[in-house]
């Protein structure tokens, strides 16, 4: 749609049920909803007017026995010791969001039970992700003796047998996928062990930190008060985490936001402070949802661990000094910038490689490498190509040694670790899960790896893979309402598993399509006479293939706008369907311009020449255009314009003459070849356009 190889998602309804079936009418009827709320509760799996209750009544909630845990109480009884006897303690965490959360909670209620532990955080850049032997011989070497984990450990078989032979003591807590065989730990704390008898597998590391407090505060005292305190922290790491919000997880973030917007802790108020100080106007204060978690929080956290030190992050959240928390928070977001600054100078890298070298036809996976890009942006990078092509990606960055770390990303139905696999004997190493995995090759492999893995996905891919937007329900403009927007509140937080609900709604005419700064477009939208504002963030209007009249299909989620004390609903777009109009461009059309202006010859009844009448008429359209001084227009609105009876073919030729000649600035966009930027040029002097060499070639190519 916006541009001829940008991927046009598949739209398919979470289930077969509408908002007039009886079953939604039924639990609509019995919680006094709307038809529309209860559809899009049954579709998150609470398909009975008493599951709907108690899924809207998350705060009540009751926590699960962390006992249920394997080796919790192994784990619990060997931390108690370690507190009792002062030991040498040390947390060894990750450098993610749901790491930086789990130290943070731990080494807090340790040093609250009396023992001041230290913390051991990896960097991403020299050591990469997990227990490495290296760490623990330093930590060896300064006296510790119990190493508990948090975040990782489970898949360290080798490094645990490593610290007891140097006599540490390891408890392993952790929520990744077990291996056949179990590190030999004093305890190994996952609820993804085959033999776990607890309800909830899908906890984030510092769900189960938070569960282990749970179950020593319990040993202690009885109860697990002193441990709820932490659950803000909880609930950022779980979302950040990207974790499945349903059952526990669904409880711990509704708790954590409550605890975040009724007494935020001081490193989270620093943070949010920091983050709008770029803002032109003062706002109120922000309400802290899951999505201010996942795109104001979570970035500026993370970027700390991908472009420098974890432990800065830590920090914020350890701080006791208003003055100091300032001062980290500023930093983080000084780092983030940098983070996007280095994100964006990949992507239009990135870019330019695939517009440049990509076969569409063939290549199924788009595999790019370079030797200056960041190991801790490429990740992001991917997840944005993958998004906007649904296309697998793999981004890989050589180092010195000429050995490559990549990141890569994938769509529904084709399983990344398995193409991998497939590649094994090419690759160093490589891990990951479905949708998302890491690798590391040799730059003489490199060549052939992208080979093969395109090889696999030509052979294995079925040819319905591609991205999927999955939505709720069709509405009708009378089913948008400000009353409806507000009653979807109800179903936060979202997530994982309980995804912001999406609606479709077909044949909604464009009447004013507006870009907003550089990254953003606002559509008015008019359906049965209603008229709607539409907002699609992240999304430049260079983007879109759209103009005033057209008729779209949409995808979107329902917000609410605050403006001037007027408040109404507000759509918020995450895709479009143009309809087929009367003035399509075709490919052949495209194709014969791109050969006439490499000097092609033509008949001359093909019409393809345009006339001074065409040039001027073309000419004082552009200058009439109230905003021709640095105006964004479409081929096909031009083409519009004059009824069709200019063509394509001219129009181009009219462009191309028009900049040569100095007349206007023609900039044809990179994102979308059909949209084009232009200025008028004051030019003192007359121009022959006849005289113009483009002209003067394309003119030369008529047969005699």
């Amino acid at each position: 749609m916006a541009h001829s190889n940008e991927a046009n998602k598949k739209w398919e309804l979470r289930s077969d049920k509408t908002q007039s079936d009886p079953e939604i009418l039924n639990i609509s009827k019995e919680l006094g909803i709307s038809p529309i709320s209860a559809l899009l509760i049954y579709n998150r799996g609470q398909k009975t007017p008493s599951a709907a209750r108690d899924f809207l009544s998350v705060l009540t909630g009751e926590y699960y026995d962390p006992f249920l845990m394997p080796d919790m109480d192994k784990a619990v009884d060997r931390i108690i010791s370690a507190v009792k006897n002062k030991e040498k303690t040390v947390i060894y965490g990750d450098y993610d969001v749901d790491g930086v959360t789990s130290v943070s909670i731990l080494y807090t209620y340790l040093k609250e039970l009396g023992l001041s532990s230290d913390y051991y955080i990896p960097s991403r850049s020299s050591e990469g992700y997990g227990v490495n032997n290296d760490a623990i011989k330093a930590l060896a070497d300064k006296g510790v003796t119990l190493m508990i984990t948090v975040d990782t450990g489970v898949t360290a078989l080798e490094e645990v047998k490593f610290a007891a032979s140097l006599g540490i003591d390891v408890v392993v807590t952790d929520h990744h996928e077990c291996l056949a065989d179990l590190p030999d730990a004093v305890a190994v704390v996952n609820p993804r062990r085959a033999d776990s008898k607890y309800p909830f597998c899908e906890l984030a590391g510092v769900g189960v930190v938070f569960k282990l407090l749970c179950a020593i505060n319990k040993k202690l005292s009885g109860h697990d008060r002193d441990a709820r305190k932490f659950i803000d922290l909880v609930a950022i790491g779980t979302v950040a985490d990207v974790m499945p919000l349903k059952d526990e997880n669904r409880l711990f973030v509704a708790q954590g936001l409550e605890l975040l917007n009724t007494s935020p802790r001081m490193g989270i108020s620093s943070l949010l402070k920091a983050a709008s100080k770029n803002d032109k106007k003062p706002k109120a204060p922000q309400k802290i949802t899951s999505s201010v978690i996942s795109f104001t929080i979570a970035p500026r956290i993370n970027a700390a661990g991908r472009i420098e030190s974890a432990e800065k992050a830590l920090d914020l959240f350890l701080c006791t000094s208003p003055y100091v928390a300032d001062q980290i928070a500023d930093e983080l977001c000084e780092i983030n910038r940098r983070r996007q600054a280095e994100e964006n100078r990949i992507i239009e890298e990135a870019a330019e490689k695939i517009q440049s070298s990509l076969d569409f036809e063939k290549d199924k996976v788009i595999v790019l490498a370079e030797e200056n890009w960041h190991h801790g942006v490429i990740g992001i990078v991917s997840s944005r190509i993958t998004e906007r092509f649904a296309m697998p990606s793999i981004l890989i960055s050589f180092d010195e040694n000429n050995i490559g770390k990549g990141s890569g990303r994938s769509v529904k139905g084709i399983n990344l670790v398995e193409a991998l696999t497939y590649c094994g004997d090419l690759l160093i190493k490589y891990g990951g899960h479905e949708l998302a995995a890491g690798l590391t090759v040799s730059r003489e492999n490199f060549d052939a790896f992208r080979e093969r893995i395109n090889a696999f996905v030509r052979e294995n891919a079925a040819d319905t893979v591609g991205a999927v937007v999955e939505g709720d329900a069709y509405v009708s403009s009378d089913e948008i309402t400000l009353d409806q927007a507000k009653d979807i509140l109800l179903l936060e937080p979202y997530g994982v598993a309980n995804p912001n609900p999406l609606f479709f709604m077909k044949d909604a005419l464009v009447r004013d399509i507006i870009p907003l700064a550089e990254k953003h477009t606002k559509f008015v939208l008019e359906k049965d006479g209603k008229v709607l504002t539409a907002l699609y963030f992240g999304r430049s209007r260079d983007l879109f293939d759209v103009y005033k009249g057209d008729m779209l299909d949409i995808a979107f989620t329902m917000g609410i706008n605050e403006f001037r004390g007027v408040t109404d609903v507000q759509l918020i777009l995450r895709d479009v369907h143009r309809h087929a109009s009367e003035n399509e461009i075709s490919e052949s059309d495209k194709a014969r311009f791109c050969d006439i202006a490499l000097g092609a010859k033509y008949r001359r009844d093909e019409d393809i020449l345009p006339s001074r009448e065409d040039f001027a008429q073309v000419y004082l359209y552009l200058k009439r255009r109230p905003g021709f001084r640095d105006d964004c227009l479409g081929l096909r609105e031009v083409i519009s314009a004059f009824g069709g009876r200019i063509s394509y073919i001219k129009i181009k030729i009219i462009l191309e003459v028009l900049n040569e000649t100095g007349l206007a600035s023609i900039k044809f966009s990179s994102e979308c070849d059909e949209n084009f930027h232009f200025g008028i040029n004051y030019v003192k002097n007359k121009i022959d356009i006849e005289k113009s060499p483009f002209y003067m070639k394309i003119r030369a190519g008529a047969e005699k």
